[in-house]
């Protein structure tokens, strides 16, 4: 049975009460974000563009974690988180450090946004190694390779876009807007043609089903996705956004990875309800777009 809508904003509002921004950012408003209000421009993006609507809506809390799952897909992105970053013991800091880059990338002004994805890329220098692919062949992998950069690009696209159609409103210019508006961002970290329209996004998560598999790395990733170390008071909040993203996965990729099918006619209302506790515990718009707008409004 699906909890009621006053057990779910009564555990929104305990989600909130542990510091939600805290396990999103690492601060209840980091320094970086109270610098957006600073800038000389309205960034890549600006007031107005799809990519402000979908990343400062709380549908992206589902979309995070669809994301890390669609990732976990790929065996070349997938060796480069377990080998080369402390997911397991400082998951929240890498929450936090993806938090950064997402919204930096964003609603900062575009120098800030280019400083941002200049350390992503130095970051990705950093990280090569091998892998074993299905045919039991060693593969290099870099995390500057064209294929990975793509692959993480399109989860994170893809993720974002499909939890938002679910649980957030209109998208200035519609979906095709948002895959465009987004290329840039891939571009700015190294991604060579990412697609620019649904279409092209469909046609791209395709062409990378022959590469796709699952292990047993992959079954304690995804298991220690489901399994986050939150605090108490979060999990269950959590447990509905993990359903949640579960949810609007693509059955091949939900089978692939060992996960139970959530249907969608439970997932929708049960996950709107906490997203709309959030959204009246959190206001309607993050901390990093007020300040974005502040600087906006200072230009004009």
């Amino acid at each position: 049975m699906a909890p009621t809508p006053d057990r779910l904003v009564d555990g929104a509002r305990a989600f909130v009460s542990t510091r939600f921004r805290q396990i999103v950012s690492g601060e209840s408003e980091p320094a970086w974000v109270t610098a957006m209000s600073e800038g000389d421009d309205a960034g890549y993006f600006g007031p107005g563009s799809a990519a402000w609507a979908v990343h400062g809506s709380l549908p992206t809390l589902v979309g995070g974690v669809r994301a890390l799952l669609m990732q976990t897909l790929h065996p070349g992105a997938l060796a480069g988180v377990v080998e080369h970053s402390a997911f397991e013991t400082d998951a929240l800091g890498r929450l936090a450090r993806t938090t950064q880059w997402l919204t930096v990338t964003t609603f900062g002004d575009t120098a800030s946004a280019d400083r941002e994805c200049a350390r992503v890329r130095g970051i990705h220098r950093r990280v090569k190694g091998d892998y074993i692919d299905s045919a039991g062949d060693s593969v290099p992998y870099t995390a500057t390779d064209p294929d990975l950069l793509r692959w993480v690009h399109l989860a994170f696209t893809d993720s974002f876009l499909s939890t938002h159609q679910v649980w957030g409103g209109p998208i200035p210019g519609g979906p095709d807007a948002y895959v465009r508006e987004w290329a840039k961002a891939g571009e700015l970290v190294g991604v060579d043609g990412p697609p620019r329209s649904v279409a092209e996004l469909t046609e791209q998560l395709e062409s990378y089903r022959p590469i796709l598999r699952s292990d047993q790395t992959t079954a304690n990733t995804v298991r220690f996705i489901r399994d986050a170390p939150l605090p108490t008071a979060s999990r269950p909040a959590y447990a509905l956004l993990f359903a949640g993203a579960v949810s609007t996965l693509d059955s091949r990729d939900r089978a692939l990875l060992g996960l139970p099918v959530v249907p969608r006619v439970v997932a929708k209302p049960a996950v709107g309800s906490l997203l709309g506790g959030l959204r009246l515990a959190l206001g309607n718009q993050p901390p990093s777009q007020r300040r974005a707008t502040q600087r906006v409004e200072r230009l004009a």
